[in-house]
């Protein structure tokens, strides 16, 4: 009986740390994501968005990786103390389902220290290459 207590606590603790790692790689890269999205700089938004991806906006758009890059490669990437709004992420929940992840969190605009738009952000991520790519996203503006 001691030996099955053992067993079990053991496959509880290594599947809680798993999802531990899956939650914490997935956090991360969001979190660089945004960063990379703050300062508007092209490779972040290369290495994030999955060839496949699907992006659905808060105004209500749907289009792919190559549209959404076509716009961030028109502007410049900026140095990080030129940047007007900070992209950031609150309230995250990661969902696990076999290799996918389901990302929610509230992304935040801060401007001159003080959060100025919520938006509900749902993504859909894989592991391709080695890291975490969403294959599709979807941002809805939270009413003021």
């Amino acid at each position: 009986m001691r030996y099955l207590i053992i067993v079990f606590t053991l496959l509880f603790s290594s599947a809680a740390l798993a999802q531990e790692s899956v939650e914490e790689a997935t956090t991360k890269a969001v979190e660089g994501f945004l960063y990379g999205a703050s300062i508007n700089d092209p490779q972040a938004h290369d290495r994030f968005w999955a060839d496949e991806l699907t992006y659905t906006s808060s105004s209500g758009n749907r289009f792919d990786k190559e549209h959404l890059m076509s716009g961030v490669k028109s502007s410049k990437t900026k140095e990080p103390e030129n940047v007007e709004v900070w992209y950031g992420a609150e309230d995250i929940e990661v969902k696990q389902f076999g290799d996918t992840v389901v990302f929610n969190f509230t992304l935040t605009a801060e401007e001159e220290g003080k959060v100025t738009k919520y938006y509900y952000n749902t993504g859909v991520l894989i592991e391709l290459d080695g890291r975490w790519q969403a294959v599709n996203w979807n941002a809805t503006e939270v009413p003021e």
